[in-house]
């Protein structure tokens, strides 16, 4: 990140002042990016701990992802592209790597398993083991309800979820595991949370509305493509500050 400098004088604040990339945007980019067909390109990506952890996990899974600092580019497998991995995917102290992930990993073609250290392993994950419960997913937690995480993956059906705790990381990891059910999904939610995942669907192509979340898909071979006219590479700029009220958590 170029640091730039800012002067105070009598007649106010001018300059240019560089922040960091943005750790919800960074994390929501990589794993919508994997779930899409062709090269996505993330620039000033927030290179972080958690954002790293997805980084790695989503290695884990398969995907390509070459980073260079804050220049990020992930070679997309598709909506069922993803593959078994070899190991429990290590999400350390990320919790929007962990449930965003339990969403994406409930509509796989394998089982997998989340761990984290002691710290994220004492955080509660039954917030998202329900609402994603009722797509049909099969995710086992120990037994206060914490990591690890068992998610066996199979076909998802769209439901009506009504989230019961305004999280804007539960709402990703429903609308995440609901572009692999077959039908249409629609979230509610008690109070307006960050909208980072449902505009980066929309930019993506994913057949979603506003408000009340809605998903419409059928097809979950066709879920994420490319608007016509552009590339084969998706330049994304993981620092962008978007709307939305509420916390990532």
């Amino acid at each position: 990140m170029q640091k730039r400098a800012l002067t105070i004088n009598s007649r106010g604040l001018n300059g240019e002042l560089a922040v960091p990339g943005d750790k919800s945007i960074s994390h929501r980019a990589l794993m919508i990016g994997a779930l899409s067909e062709g090269t996505t390109v993330i620039d000033h990506f927030l290179a972080g701990e958690d954002c790293l952890s997805t980084l790695r996990a989503l290695q884990d899974l398969g995907v390509e992802i070459e980073r260079k600092g804050e220049h990020v580019e992930v070679i997309g497998r598709g909506i069922a592209g993803l593959v078994e991995p070899a190991a429990p995917l290590q999400m350390n102290n990320s919790g929007t790597s962990t449930r965003l992930l339990m969403g994406i990993l409930a509509g796989q073609s394998f089982t997998s398993q989340l761990v984290g250290d002691a710290s994220l392993s004492r955080r509660p994950m039954k917030r998202v083991q329900g609402p994603l419960a009722r797509l049909g997913a099969q995710i086992g937690l120990s037994e206060a309800g914490t990591l690890p995480a068992t998610v066996v993956g199979h076909p998802l059906q769209g439901a009506r979820v009504k989230l019961e705790v305004a999280s804007a990381q539960v709402k990703s990891a429903v609308i995440l595991a609901a572009l692999q059910a077959q039908g249409s999904t629609t979230v509610s939610e008690p109070l307006p949370t960050r909208d980072h995942t449902e505009r980066l669907l929309k930019a993506f192509g994913a057949n979603l509305s506003r408000p009340g979340v809605e998903l419409d898909h059928r097809d979950p071979r066709g879920a994420l493509g490319w608007p016509r006219g552009s590339g084969p590479r998706r330049p994304f700029l993981g620092g962008l500050l978007l709307g939305g009220r509420g916390g990532d958590r």
